[in-house]
């Protein structure tokens, strides 16, 4: 979602890249809270972090909690928004952490875009 989010709010301003700890499919739920809004991430699939190099980034930001958040070098700028995994097992209604989750994640990201456009 973050991914889809980004690509969608930033546009052409940065180059957007995600990956997780536990790369697997794109959630169904994520892909409908993503259409609630528009946004179309049926064609985005789960890459593992341990595929991407992080010195190649101007900023990384991770999204983890629970789980373990990658270890990056000191130069890479980092950002740390600690938004739960909508996709661990937790009591409730799983539809309702993805759009919890997808609307914090876009908080963030308008709050990035404001930070970007003052740059």
């Amino acid at each position: 979602m973050a991914e889809g989010l980004a690509r969608h709010t930033l546009g052409d301003r940065v180059e957007v890249s995600s990956a997780g700890s536990k790369p697997s499919n794109v959630n169904p739920h994520a892909i409908q809270a993503m259409a609630e809004i528009g946004i179309d991430i049926t064609d985005q699939h789960s890459k593992s972090v341990h595929t991407i190099d992080p010195t190649g980034f101007d900023l990384v930001i991770t999204l983890c909690t629970e789980e373990v958040c990658p270890i990056l070098p000191r130069r890479v700028r980092r950002l740390h928004w600690p938004i739960p995994d909508p996709a661990a097992q937790a009591p409730g209604d799983p539809q309702a952490r993805f759009l919890a989750a997808r609307d914090l994640i876009q908080q963030q990201i308008n709050t990035l875009a404001q930070t970007l456009d003052h740059e």
